[in-house]
């Protein structure tokens, strides 16, 4: 738990940005500290080793994937420690290659993600990571991804979750967070 404290202290907090009446929690001042990001790998680590591989079938993570483009700062190293594949999604049209994509509703209109079609395999195990978790789209358009290329969502891990917008609920896997927060 005291773990957990010292991330929370270590996060960036930006009253009305980017608009009045929000409060931004910053992720990046855990990464300008080594400590701090160290800290941060080895409480997803822990997790992921405790709680989400014995709680599988197989016993094991086969894929990471990162959503564009904070998750790609904690995927590749998630992946490179628990001896896993590092996996993508990126914004529509920046992956190279044939792709399979999902759409998602924004605060402001669409968006959609993509994945290289060959990226997962039939019956692989997968966790997928990002910042936050709000609303909930983007990450349950990764979990689409995932499902149509036959893959199996074990869970989505997050740093700080804005519980009040129940995103969660969204998804096809729980929910792994460090911070909660509620406004």
């Amino acid at each position: 738990m005291a773990d957990i404290e010292y991330l929370k202290s270590q996060l960036g907090v930006h009253p009305d940005f980017p608009k009045k009446g929000i409060v931004f929690l910053d992720i990046f001042p855990l990464l300008r500290n080594p400590v701090a990001f160290e800290t941060l790998i080895t409480n997803l680590i822990h997790h992921l080793t405790s709680h989400t591989i014995p709680a599988s079938p197989s016993k094991k993570i086969d894929v990471v994937v990162g959503l564009d483009a904070r998750g790609f700062l904690l995927g590749p190293i998630i992946a490179m420690r628990l001896g896993a594949a590092f996996v993508p999604v990126r914004k529509k049209g920046k992956l190279p290659g044939q792709c399979v994509s999902a759409t998602y509703v924004k605060e402001y209109g669409e968006d959609s993600f993509e994945m290289q079609s060959d990226a997962i395999k039939p019956g692989q195990t997968v966790v997928v990571i990002d910042d936050l978790i709000a609303t909930g789209g983007s990450a349950k358009a990764a979990g689409e991804l995932i499902s149509v290329q036959g893959g199996k969502t074990l869970e989505y891990l997050f740093i700080i979750e804005l519980t009040f917008l129940k995103g969660g609920s969204k998804l096809d896997a729980p929910v792994y967070s460090i911070v909660q927060s509620d406004d």
